[in-house]
């Protein structure tokens, strides 16, 4: 029997789907808790092959905790979904963005700042209406659009509030004019197995289906196929969410999402995506 691994730190939708779909194609999935796993560095990485197996999927929600956690398994050659180094590009908006940019992808403008007067200045720069974002976290949480002046500035004046370091970066995007949805595409290795539409719900401008948001089918083109794979190249490839948007430039890629939540997608594709996913851990496990 196939033996992998999935590390959780909160057990949902997906982790759920994985385990059920684990059981129906005979695969030994164990299911280990983060928050409760105690990370012996110098333990011998045949003790950890036997309890792992030889490849993880990661499905952490804390980015950092993941991000450790990865970084350990890795130095005992274990393969986890994703490695280390795309997991740490995708976690951050501002070096997904860098990534994208080296490889041609087409972004929304961009500008990085440290202060809050810079960040106003940046705003400014950029015009108005712009986008705030933190550099790091998911499900549009303190993402802020910036509709002028004073609305900038009082935002701006409340991040400065806010503890940790992570929270005085400014990570500063141009508001795109786009239809009220945005595009999710879902890359398994080197294949886009499925793309939908992400409908803002009724009085918010964000499209996030854990606010949600609303899901429908997307035809995937080749055009859109293209920049999907494109995007999931530069940060490095594997499982990968590719949000794009489309704009009066064509389709723009926002971001790249190393976890990827597709309870969403799941409900309208004709894919089965935890089986697509459990396959290419398999195919990974017999490299």
């Amino acid at each position: 029997m196939v033996k992998l691994s999935l590390v959780y730190d909160r057990i949902g939708w997906e982790e759920k789907r994985f385990e059920l779909k684990a059981r129906e194609m005979g695969i030994d999935l164990q299911s280990i808790d983060a928050k409760t796993y105690l990370v012996d560095v110098q333990i011998e990485p045949k003790v950890i092959h036997e309890k792992f197996g030889e490849v993880v999927l990661q499905r952490c929600i804390s980015h950092f905790r993941g991000l450790h956690l990865t970084a350990f398994l890795e130095s005992k050659d274990i393969k986890v979904i994703n490695s280390y180094k795309v997991a740490e590009i995708c976690g951050n908006k501002f070096l997904t963005t860098l990534q994208l940019i080296k490889a041609n992808i087409p972004t929304p403008k961009t500008i990085l700042s440290f202060t809050a007067d810079s960040a106003l200045n940046a705003v400014e720069y950029l015009g108005y209406p712009a986008v705030l974002k933190p550099v790091t976290g998911s499900w549009g949480r303190l993402v802020a659009q910036l509709k002028d002046r004073d609305s900038a500035m009082s935002i701006i004046e409340a991040r400065e509030l806010l503890n940790g370091p992570l929270n005085q970066i400014y990570y500063i995007q141009e508001y795109i004019q786009r239809p009220p949805r945005d595009i999710r595409c879902i890359i398994v290795g080197e294949e886009l197995i499925t793309a939908i539409y992400r409908y803002a719900p009724i009085g918010d401008w964000r499209t996030n289906i854990a606010r949600g948001g609303k899901a429908e089918l997307c035809q995937i083109t080749k055009e859109l196929e293209d920049l999907a794979l494109r995007a999931a190249k530069a940060v490095g490839g594997g499982v990968l969410a590719v949000d794009m948007m489309e704009s009066n430039r064509g389709i723009l890629v926002h971001e790249v999402n190393s976890r990827v939540e597709f309870r969403g997608a799941a409900s309208v594709s004709n894919v089965d995506i935890a089986e697509a996913i459990l396959n290419y851990a398999i195919k990974e496990q017999k490299r």
